[in-house]
């Protein structure tokens, strides 16, 4: 495929490029009715191609989403505070144009070096309709801002899993190349899955078994050890037979839990924190994996738990991190998280480790927990796009680049 590289090397000055980033920040609602972000990771993980492309001449025009949004445009789905910390980062004005004629102005209004950023692309349902057609006509539209001699960068890794009009389509419109961080992105992948080194060790948390069976059953055969936390272990300790009280339970899993079980590869909590509420107020013990009591939610796991899964990291050569250990945002039930967080950052400092942070929440309990984000080989921008390729799976966004 080809690369930001070989488009600076073309020569950008005075042409105008559509980039497609991934700026899908948490954001929470204050008083004045503005919203601020919480975690800005995905927009500094931007920041090296846009100024790449800035310092190279080019006419900058972003595209990137937020939320949901159902059809059209929501106030709470505005890119407006994305806009101004983008601007902070990159040192420069970023306007923010609403899609249209107003997009068209400002796409014509820029100098050499200048910054557009359009509005969030889902408040267009032509963006994510699976109808070809409206997608493509969304496409060409999209294209038709650069003029004559336009370029496309794919720069939003946490997109590429997705056929949509900004990512896929438009690909086939304009001359189209992988930037900075979706290379870095799929380099870090294709180790993971066909260079990683021994002992290999997974680690996963999250909610629920269903949405990570997939990455389960594709990582077993090259991995030594995979660790389960998170809400998902529960459906592995009643595999086992063990009462789960009020935790997280699919029960239509718990037959495949114990089919899995049987890789002997498959490392289980022996202690979890419990509480008789979800709350950060709740009652809260520590009792084993296997004496949880009823009418009580496991809500982490224990730290005779973190220091086993510390023990199996600690002579690991390559980690892989999805999701978290428990509900780290309250507070009581953090801890798990962050033990096996830093034994992550201990290996990787002492052994030489080749760690990853597959993105999503895990990504946002190393900035919330206050973990050096440097600690870490690779933090991604893209959680459900890193399990997708790790499953095997085609990513339409990155085939695309490669025809």
């Amino acid at each position: 495929m080809k690369t930001l590289d070989d488009l600076i090397a073309e020569g950008v000055a005075g042409r105008t490029v559509l980039v497609r980033a991934d700026l899908n920040v948490p954001l929470d609602a204050i008083e004045n009715g503005q919203s601020r972000i919480t975690d800005d990771g995905r927009i500094r993980a931007s920041v090296p191609t846009l100024s790449a492309l800035r310092w190279a001449g080019a006419r900058v025009v972003v595209t990137a989403h937020l939320g949901r949004p159902k059809g059209g445009p929501e106030p709470r789905y505005s890119l407006a505070p994305v806009a101004g910390r983008l601007g902070e980062l990159l040192g420069t004005d970023v306007v923010l144009a609403a899609h249209g004629d107003e997009a068209r102005a400002a796409v014509g209004a820029l100098t050499d070096g200048g910054v557009v950023l359009l509005e969030n692309i889902r408040f267009d349902p032509r963006e994510t309709s699976k109808n070809e057609d409206e997608r493509a006509a969304f496409a060409r539209e999209l294209a038709g801002l650069t003029g004559e001699n336009g370029a496309f960068v794919s720069d939003g890794f946490g997109v590429v899993h997705r056929k949509q009009a900004s990512v896929y389509d438009v690909a086939q419109d304009l001359p189209a190349y992988a930037g900075g961080l979706v290379l870095a992105e799929v380099e870090v992948l294709r180790r993971l899955t066909e260079t990683a080194q021994r002992p290999y060790a997974v680690v996963l948390g999250g909610s629920k078994v269903s949405d990570k069976l997939a990455v389960i059953e594709a990582l077993l055969p090259k991995v030594d050890a995979l660790l389960v936390g998170g809400g998902m272990c529960f459906t592995f300790l009643a595999a086992q037979g063990y009462g789960v009280g009020d935790s997280l339970l699919e029960r239509d899993q718990i037959d495949v839990c114990r089919k899995l079980l049987e890789s002997g590869k498959i490392v289980l909590p022996t202690d979890v924190v419990v509480a008789d509420d979800f709350s950060a107020e709740a009652n809260t013990r520590t009792v084993a994996a296997d004496a949880i009591p009823d009418g009580w939610k496991g809500l982490d796991i224990g730290p005779e738990s973190v220091a086993a899964f510390a023990e199996v990291l600690g002579g690991a050569a390559t980690v892989f991190w999805n999701g978290p250990m428990g509900v780290f945002e309250l507070a009581p039930f953090a801890e798990g998280t962050r033990g096996v967080a830093q034994a992550i950052v201990d290996a990787t400092a002492k052994n030489g480790a080749f760690s990853v942070v597959g993105g999503g929440d895990s990504a946002a309990a190393v900035r919330a927990l206050g973990l050096p984000e440097d600690g870490f080989s690779h933090i991604s921008t893209g959680g459900g796009a890193s399990l997708e390729y790790l499953e095997g799976k085609s990513l339409p966004g990155i085939a695309v680049l490669e025809q």
